[in-house]
């Protein structure tokens, strides 16, 4: 009887230390920007739509200069623990191409709603709900493309299952598969293996879905969506291993890849040539009518 109570007891602190451990490592802190497109002389408009379990997201409207209910829209979708403001560099750079665009936050992140914690699901979920909200504007239907860094690009390629209208995606450190960025993120921590296992099962049973469900790199090849898969090759947040993987689960017309020697997981855009590559991407999709490479 003594032994089972102690496996019990056992059972119960590890849950307790595991439980407390991966909150702290997955802390997000409810951060607001602190700059808008004002700072580029870029006109917007603050709005509210809203997502899943009743949710509500903050986020930047900004119309084309010419045309923009016959111009493209962009939704662009921030990493984790960020806000929109990360996006203020691609809407510097993107919007002098006549690109509607829609900046927003996800759930748990910057002005929009706390709700419970964050996920790669929930990213998925908010930005389909961003497309949604993006069509109910006078746009053109047939012309919406994603642009996620990170955990919102992963985010991005299961909103493609989630919101089939989107057309083009342009990813930047995506994760393939949550476990992989998660694994080598408690490696990091010199966690050992037997207890990321652990961890990892708490997770998932949090987020209320199976991992495989909605990993990206078991929905990528499922999407009719073409996909820019941009790697930093010296990327240590998110290995480069997972651009490959993503590339290769992809249909082989629908994916471009580019693997950038000497970048990590937040410079990319830092590459020469890199805003004219995305506008290129973007306008081979939505000018030939078509979603293949």
């Amino acid at each position: 009887m003594n032994y089972f109570l102690s496996i019990i007891s056992i059972l119960v602190l590890l849950l307790l230390f595991t439980r407390i451990l991966n909150t702290k490592m997955w802390a997000i802190k409810l951060k607001p920007h602190t700059e808008t497109p004002d700072k580029y002389g870029i006109s917007f408009e603050e709005v509210r739509f809203p997502t899943e379990n009743k949710g509500s997201l903050y986020g930047w409207w900004i119309p084309a200069k010419i045309q923009p209910e016959t111009s493209a829209t962009l939704i662009l979708v921030h990493g984790w623990n960020r806000n929109l403001g990360r996006m203020l560099r691609y809407i510097q750079h993107m919007h002098p191409f006549n690109y509607n665009l829609l900046a927003f936050d996800a759930r748990h992140h910057g002005s929009s709603d706390a709700h419970g914690h964050a996920s790669m699901y929930k990213f998925a979920q908010d930005t389909a709900a961003a497309v949604k909200y993006a069509g109910s504007r006078q746009i053109d239907p047939d012309k919406i493309g994603v642009l996620g860094l990170s955990i919102g690009g992963a985010g991005s390629i299961y909103a493609t299952v989630l919101a089939p209208q989107i057309k083009a995606v342009v990813t930047i450190g995506a994760p393939a598969h949550p476990v992989d960025v998660m694994e080598h993120t408690f490696r990091l921590k010199h966690i050992p293996g037997p207890l990321i296992w652990f961890m990892l099962k708490q997770i998932e049973r949090r987020i209320g879905i199976k991992y495989e469900l909605f990993a990206p790199v078991n929905n990528i090849g499922k999407s009719d969506s073409a996909f820019f898969i941009i790697q930093g090759v010296e990327d240590k947040v998110v290995l480069a291993d997972q651009g490959e993987k993503l590339k290769n689960a992809a249909k082989p017309d629908h994916v471009k890849y580019w693997a950038i020697p000497g970048r990590g997981h937040s410079d990319c855009h830092h590459e020469p040539g890199f805003w004219d590559k995305l506008h290129a991407f973007y306008q081979t999709q939505f000018e030939k009518g078509s979603k293949t490479l």
